[in-house]
């Protein structure tokens, strides 16, 4: 591993979170190796990518802790100094904190054992982690206490901490269809075009598509198509960025119309350039766009 990396190492108390921000950190993005023992985090750090690998820019989240093999806190904090001097890595600490009692607490109600006291009260094997860990607290230049947080909290903590670079951004997908052939599967919200005046009924028109300049200025006359469209467009950017604090790594938004060539691809399509020009990197696709039209399919045309 030639180039500078970006490696985190997360650590702390036995029950306070590391695998939650281990989790978390894989959602997002991040490259996790969990427990790795520390005679091997040289040799991982240094081994070379295989020959005409384009590299792997994605950060690196270590977990480590006092069940690790070789565990010494000193020696830790000592061999940190050193990668950072001798490979250029920038390495951060992340220390998980959580008071005594809630980790008792935490220990009664899930009835796992203390790491460091098997064959004792937790209280025991809680005192002493806390003892060996505090020469890597006292190290961190980030220090999460989780006494008061859900574990959905906590994650929501990291997501905002270090979902920087694009990493946590949810794949969005915008995908036009046909109602006439079923609604999308994966859909996570559907939007339906019906309402707009369908210009299958045009003549002129119905052999082409929504991305046809004159079928998109047929459709966007229609009076209510400014306000709908950009209430949707609205709605979509409200949304988008509660999903990603939710943790959703994935959202198809789906918007309808009868076949599926006309309206809803023109929508998919200026929904797909507004979400771009927004910062999001939505993916536009056409379902049924290749299909033939069918009148039977259709609406009735109306005043008819």
């Amino acid at each position: 591993m030639t180039e500078p990396k970006d490696i985190l190492l997360v650590t702390g108390m036995s029950g306070a979170g590391k695998s939650t921000v281990l989790r978390t950190l894989e959602d997002i993005g991040w490259e996790v190796v969990d427990n790795i023992p520390l005679l091997l985090l040289d040799r991982l750090l240094e081994t070379a990518l295989p020959a005409g690998s384009a590299g792997d820019s994605r950060p690196l989240a270590l977990g480590i802790g006092a069940r690790t093999r070789g565990f010494d806190a000193q020696r830790i904090v000592r061999r940190i100094k050193r990668l950072r001097e001798e490979h250029g890595h920038d390495i951060g600490t992340l220390f998980l904190d959580c008071s005594s009692p809630e980790l008792e607490r935490r220990y009664s109600e899930t009835r796992r054992r203390h790491p460091l006291a098997l064959d004792r009260p937790a209280a025991d094997g809680i005192a002493r982690e806390r003892d060996v860990l505090s020469p890597l607290r006292d190290w961190a230049n980030r220090v999460v206490d989780t006494t008061t947080l859900s574990a959905n909290e906590l994650s929501q903590t990291i997501r905002s901490t270090f979902a920087g670079g694009g990493l946590g951004e949810p794949v969005v997908s915008v995908m036009s269809f046909g109602f006439s052939r079923g609604l999308p599967r994966n859909a996570d919200l559907v939007f339906d075009m019906r309402f707009l005046r369908n210009p299958h009924w045009v003549p002129a028109l119905r052999p082409g598509t929504g991305l046809d300049v004159p079928v998109a200025d047929y459709i966007v006359a229609d009076p209510a198509y400014a306000d709908s469209i950009d209430t949707i467009e609205r709605l979509l950017l409200m949304l988008l960025p509660r999903y990603r604090a939710e943790g959703k790594s994935y959202v198809t938004v789906a918007i309808g119309c009868t076949g599926g060539r006309h309206r809803s691809v023109h929508v998919a399509d200026r929904i797909g350039r507004r979400l771009h020009d927004a910062g999001f990197s939505p993916t536009v696709t056409h379902r049924d766009l290749g299909t033939a039209p069918q009148d039977s399919l259709e609406d009735t045309p109306r005043g008819k």
